[in-house]
């Protein structure tokens, strides 16, 4: 914990990496729309109709979307066709965000029971000399921070 009144450089967003079901798979480019909103509940007490109560209600968790260049390793589409075809595999994956030497560990975020719901195919084109990027969106049950 650095001293009052002392500046501390924050983590840079583009040192991740991921972890499903324990292996790093670090071949990742971005991680997007990682959010939890707690949906309000706003009701009226009766006889006092000038307040309005709010209570906490669902929790919504954001899919989130992988985007990674295309090799000739299938492991991540193989698991979206797993769904695909009604075979749900869940998996826990965690997103680790490292420190500006890319190696220490920062903060981890571990998604629990994620398991693909989209995919989408690069953009191929003649014209362009750009890599392709493929993307995979996870739904999961529960985001925690560890």
């Amino acid at each position: 914990m650095p001293e009052p009144g002392q500046f501390t450089d924050p983590y840079r967003a583009y040192n991740f990496k991921l972890e499903i079901q324990g292996v790093t798979h670090g071949h990742f480019t971005e991680c997007t729309n990682m959010h939890i909103k707690v949906h309000p509940i706003r009701y009226r007490e009766g006889g006092t109709n000038q307040v309005i109560h709010v209570l906490p209600g669902p929790v919504e968790y954001g899919d989130i979307t992988l985007r990674y260049g295309l090799t000739e390793s299938t492991e991540l589409w193989d698991w979206f066709m797993s769904a695909v075809k009604g075979k749900v595999d869940r998996k826990n994956v965690s997103i680790l965000l490292l420190d500006s030497d890319g190696v220490t560990e920062t903060t981890r975020w571990n998604l629990i029971n994620a398991w693909p719901s989209t995919w989408q195919g690069s953009v191929l084109d003649t014209m362009n000399r750009e890599v392709a990027i493929e993307s995979l969106t996870l739904v999961f049950e529960t985001l925690e921070r560890g």
